[in-house]
């Protein structure tokens, strides 16, 4: 989080190499927490993260999700 607001602080003062630090701050974390980078577990599952519903075996089941008006 403090990487984040890094990158806040960097934006609103208008400093676009403070905001360039801060934003490869912020991905060395993400890496680290698993977020980014190669999938690290190895369930044999296929990865359908990043991809939209309507290109997934669920999207018949998102299809049929009620949206609230």
């Amino acid at each position: 989080m403090r990487a984040r607001s890094t990158v806040g602080r960097a934006l609103r003062q208008g400093d676009r190499e403070a905001e360039r630090t801060a934003r490869a701050s912020v991905n060395t974390a993400k890496i680290a927490l698993g977020e980014r980078g190669p999938v690290w577990w190895s369930d044999g599952a296929p990865d359908y993260n990043r991809r939209m519903v309507r290109n997934t075996p669920y999207q018949d089941w998102y299809a049929q999700l009620q949206t609230p008006d």
